[in-house]
């Protein structure tokens, strides 16, 4: 039998589980990002699983196919002009209850693990937040990665279309080089938030 590690153990002590997180709630721009992950079998491969923020890209590319292998995935996805609209906290959880639709309907589960200290609005199932959960649940770690990984892989397709960007780089995040960007070149409908960006524009 594997090695099971301890992120697993913690999601067999909480029942027939699903781990949901996020990524994207601090960029300028584009998208924030959400997934389920449900494991189907357990893999040694596992055991590299951890919060996606403590692995290099590399490594969270490479997982990627691994967790695609061993678990059931859904993604959701709010947009840069429902962020605008309802907020990001609210953005984020919409992209939440989407990732959880679109998990296929012939996966049963008892409750939504959460990563952080909110639990979902607008959604009836059982769920348990769980603070810094990407460090504790692999559910919530496996999430982590495929929304992260999924989220980088379409700014870069962003920063094919708008190179002098450099997304591809810094994701939308607000480095030095992003900001002096937007300030030269202005802010790209579609792409940057607007709400995110009074501050930058004096706005």
């Amino acid at each position: 039998m594997e090695n099971k590690n301890v992120l697993y153990l913690f999601d067999i002590e909480n029942g027939d589980v699903v781990g949901v997180d996020e990524a994207g709630r601090g960029p300028l721009a584009g998208p924030v990002v959400a997934a389920v992950a449900k494991i189907k079998k357990y893999d040694e491969r596992l055991n590299k699983i951890n919060d996606s923020k403590k692995l290099t890209e590399k490594m969270r590319d490479s997982l990627y196919d691994v967790i695609l292998e061993n678990f059931e995935v859904g993604i959701g996805i709010a947009t840069v002009e429902e962020i605008d609209s309802v907020n990001i906290l609210n953005a984020t959880f919409l992209a939440m209850r989407r990732a959880i639709s679109n998990l296929d309907p012939n996966i049963k589960f008892e409750r939504v693990l959460v990563d952080g200290n909110h639990k979902i609005r607008e959604y009836e199932g059982e769920q348990i937040p769980v603070v810094k959960g990407d460090s504790k649940s692999l559910s919530i770690a496996a999430a982590s990665i495929i929304a992260k990984v999924t989220r980088d892989r379409m700014l870069v397709g962003i920063s094919e279309k708008y190179p002098e960007y450099q997304f591809a780089k810094h994701k939308g995040y607000g480095t030095v080089v992003h900001r002096n960007m937007i300030l030269e070149k202005g802010p790209i409908e579609g792409v940057h938030r607007k709400s995110f960006l009074k501050k930058i524009l004096g706005e």
